[in-house]
């Protein structure tokens, strides 16, 4: 018997056959089969079971353009089915990225994704008909904006089993949509693959040991000329300015290279893109990452000096993020 996760990956390796992403299908099934196993996290038999016991509640429609993705109708606030869903959905915090709309029961995440979305959308080469990458796409909020936008096929990639479920429950009330989670990293991706059209990399660079080496996966997953979208953590400096943290970065384990925005463009260019750009650079602020009911650890207003709200916990400048666009040679 096919289970929920199988029934929808099974339609993506189907789409996957006969084009450029068939060389990855083989080892996709080995590591997404490792990556949903029961022993992979000592939660994953209760998130399972969450999803696989959501209602079945036939969609009146679906807004993928809306701040919060929005799936109609909504349930009366107080009713058995609200106060069930609710608790159902509750019971896979924390929710980190959103926010989302789910028959009126409103997920508060962490972050407001829509802002970051707000700030790229109109700086990027339009998403209608393309094949997109999204690495390190948490529970798929920016994917769905991207279905929004028109893209032909969406693949998200993020390692945690707590995100592809989350991704799981959102997709079972959507109904069908041709944009897929994967529970891998980008190390899953086969080198030289050249299948997509556009390749989202945001909240990830930060966190790897070796930045050069993650452009060049980028590059190697787009066609030529298709479109790399960076978005990272950065500080104030010349094309040479780097902070390599010492331990922690506002309270964040495994932040490794937070360079200038000048110096990311360097790298960018020093690894065969072409058009490379900055499109926005914006400071982090309490209105867009915060704990809520739907995230309650700490967020942003911990992670900063109580006393100088201009630099981390740590002594390091307050985050600012910026948005990178490049062509793939």
């Amino acid at each position: 018997m096919m289970t929920f996760e199988d029934e929808s990956l099974e339609c993506l390796y189907q789409q996957m056959q006969g084009n450029e992403l068939e060389p990855w299908i083989e080892s996709l099934r080995v590591s997404v089969k490792a990556a949903l196993s029961d022993n992979s996290n000592s939660k994953i038999k209760d998130w399972r079971k969450i999803v696989e016991h959501l209602p079945v509640i036939e969609s009146q429609g679906v807004d993928l353009d809306a701040a919060a993705i929005t799936i109609l109708p909504d349930l009366k606030k107080g009713s058995k089915e609200y106060d069930e869903l609710y608790g159902q959905l509750k019971q896979l915090m924390p929710w980190r990225k959103g926010p989302y709309s789910i028959h009126g029961v409103y997920i508060d995440t962490e972050w407001r994704s829509d802002f970051k979305w707000q700030r790229l959308v109109n700086e990027i080469a339009p998403l209608k008909s393309r094949r997109i990458l999204d690495v390190g796409c948490g529970n798929g909020y920016h994917g769905w904006r991207m279905m929004g936008e028109g893209a032909e096929l969406v693949i998200g990639i993020d390692p945690s089993p707590l995100f592809f479920m989350q991704f799981s429950a959102i997709k079972h009330f959507a109904g069908k949509h041709n944009i897929f989670h994967l529970p891998v990293g980008i190390e899953a991706l086969p080198d030289n693959l050249r299948a997509f059209d556009t390749v989202f990399s945001m909240g990830v660079f930060y966190h790897r040991r070796s930045p050069i080496d993650h452009l060049i996966q980028l590059r190697q997953a787009l066609r030529a000329g298709g479109q790399l979208v960076l978005e990272t953590l950065v500080i104030e400096g010349d094309e040479n300015t780097v902070l390599l943290p010492n331990d922690r970065y506002a309270q964040m384990r495994n932040v490794w290279f937070l360079p200038s925005s000048k110096a990311i463009q360097l790298w960018l260019r020093r690894c065969g893109f072409n058009n490379v750009r900055l499109v926005d650079e914006t400071a982090t602020g309490f209105d867009e990452q915060r704990s809520t009911d739907w995230m309650q650890f700490h967020s942003l207003q911990e992670f900063l000096d109580p006393d100088d709200q201009s630099r981390t916990v740590e002594g390091y400048p307050a985050p600012v993020r910026a948005v990178f666009v490049a062509d793939a040679p």
